[in-house]
Order: structure tokens, then sequence, then C-alpha cells
């Protein structure tokens, strides 16, 4: 099992320096051996949030090694045909480094009525968009007549590096998620879990998908892990508790955080392994002036650890 841990930025400063501080986030993840840069899909926000497909191409520009992928895109806003083609286009001209994961969406309802879709359909319109992508990622020509979509005779180019079939993996902590992975996806990115959960939703995973006679790789489970390096974990608790997006009414967040000391931080994705998850997303809970030292923390003193040659 190959252990991978990637990032993704916390807070983006204000959009005067939030260039500059995109550039820097790339450019420490090549500097310390990250694996991968994740971006999550905000397509309604009052904050500084970019595009994650056009900050993907970025990424693809300002780095020749780096992986990418999106933590989690939301598939139901989406038209699969063109997300298919950007999604394509981008392993295509990275040469293989993007990581697709999809995944039903945030809760806010205005933001599916901004893109004209409904909440009430988003799981089944999410399935659907999923067979529509893989197809498309590997068929000449596609037809298919479904509920939401219809497509006659229909083909994509660039088709993506990775071959026989671009990996798509599913986001989500419900069961139900756990069970779309099993069903339809190739591997599952969890985030805001404890290790426990993982445990649970990995069984849930590999369970449904031996039922259908599907094989999903043990080593195609992951997990979106906030962090803070301090002295104690006391104090990173303190530090890191303003930056929590979307807090969990049901478990604290220092159930489902790495904090503390180097140490600690990596006992905290130790349990994680343990639990089923071998790639990890690490987002830094702090200010957008602490993440480049926080990641710089990580790399030096966590990422050696897990990242053996």
């Amino acid at each position: 099992m190959s252990i991978r841990i990637g990032y993704m930025p916390g807070a983006f400063p204000e959009e005067n320096q939030g260039r500059q501080f995109f550039r820097d986030l790339v450019e420490v993840g090549d500097r310390y051996g990250y694996d991968s840069i994740w971006f999550s899909d905000r397509v309604v926000t009052e904050r500084y949030a970019p595009e994650p497909m056009i900050a993907m191409s970025m990424v693809a520009a300002y780095s020749e090694k780096m992986k990418f992928g999106t933590a989690v895109t939301q598939l139901p806003l989406r038209n699969p045909v063109v997300l298919a083609k950007e999604m394509a286009t981008l392993d295509h001209f990275s040469n293989g480094r993007f990581l697709p994961a999809v995944g039903l969406g945030q809760e806010d309802p205005r933001e599916y009525e901004a893109c004209g879709v409904s909440k009430e359909d988003r799981g089944k319109r999410c399935d659907e968009a999923m067979e529509v992508m893989r197809r498309l990622w590997s068929e000449d020509f596609v037809t298919h007549h479904g509920e939401f979509f219809t497509l006659n005779e229909v083909s994509i180019t660039p088709k993506p590096v990775q071959q026989p079939l671009m990996p798509l993996w599913v986001g989500g902590r419900s069961k139900a998620a756990a069970r779309r992975v099993g069903r339809l996806a190739d591997g599952w990115l969890v985030s805001a879990a404890t290790p426990q959960e993982v445990q649970e939703g990995v069984d849930i995973v590999f369970a449904t998908a031996a039922k259908l006679d599907r094989t999903v790789d043990e080593d195609h489970i992951g997990a979106l892990v906030g962090f803070y390096i301090a002295p104690t974990s006391e104090e990173a608790a303190i530090a890191g508790e303003p930056y929590i997006t979307r807090a969990r009414p049901d478990a604290h967040f220092t159930e489902y955080s790495a904090l503390g000391t180097p140490d600690q931080v990596s006992e905290t994705l130790q349990r994680y392994l343990e639990a089923g998850a071998s790639k990890f997303v690490a987002r830094p809970l702090c200010s957008p002036d602490q993440a480049i030292e926080q990641l710089e923390l990580l790399g030096r003193e966590v990422i050696p650890r897990f990242h053996k040659k």
C-alpha cells in the first residue's frame, strides 16, 4: 500500500494577494515533496475561492511533477459532457497528473438554484453523470438516453492519458456516499471523519463492491484531515478552531484533526492508516499568513516519515 500526502489551501488571502499566495502554495508543495494539491469547489461564495478547474490548469503549468485534484467537484451542478472534456484535457496536458473526485455538493439550496438544477435530484443526477463521464473517457462514440442527459453518437477528444480508465473517486462522509463508492467509483475521499468512521465507511465500500462483483482497490481510500503544528495539542486546538469550516454538531473538531507536535500529528495520521486510509489531503487550520509555514513544518517534519523511497 503506497502512502501519499497531499494538501489543500485553507483560507485564501484577499484578492490582491491571492495570485502570489497561489504561486507560493505550489512552490512549497514541490519543495517538500508533497504528492498533490487539492482544491474545494465553491461556485457561489462571498469569500475568495478560485474555480478549481482553472486553478488546476495553473498548477499544471507551474509544476512539472505535482499531481492535483478536487476535494470535491460538485458534480450535480455541472454538465457531465463539458466536465468530462475539461478533466480529460487537464489530464492530457499534464501527462496524467489529474486526480478527479466528485460529490453531491453543499447543502445551500441557493447554489443549486443559481446553477439551474434541483437539489432534490442531486443523488440520481450524480450517478448518471458519473456513468456518462466514464463512457466519454473510454468510448469513441457515446449514445446515452437517461433521466437527465441525452447523448447521440457523442465523442470527446483528447482522451485522458490515464488508461484504460481515469480513476474517478467520490467524496462524502455518509453511509450513502460509501455505498456510492462501492457501486460506481474507484476510490473514496472522506473529510471531517474520525478514524473509527473511516474504518466503518471502508467496510461499507468493500462490502457494497463485493455484492456487485466490483473491485475497489484498497489503495484508493483517502482522508482529508485538518492540521496545525504547535508545541502542544492544546495550543494547536486553540489556534486551529477559528478555521474549521462546517463544524460538526455531533463531534468536536479535535476528534478528526491532526493537532500538536510533529510526533502527535504523525500518530494521528497513523490511526487513519490503521483504519484503512492511505492517501491524505492535509488542510492547514490557520490564517493565510501562517499557511506556508505550517505546510513547511508538515513537509519537513512529518511527510518524510510516510513518503518512504
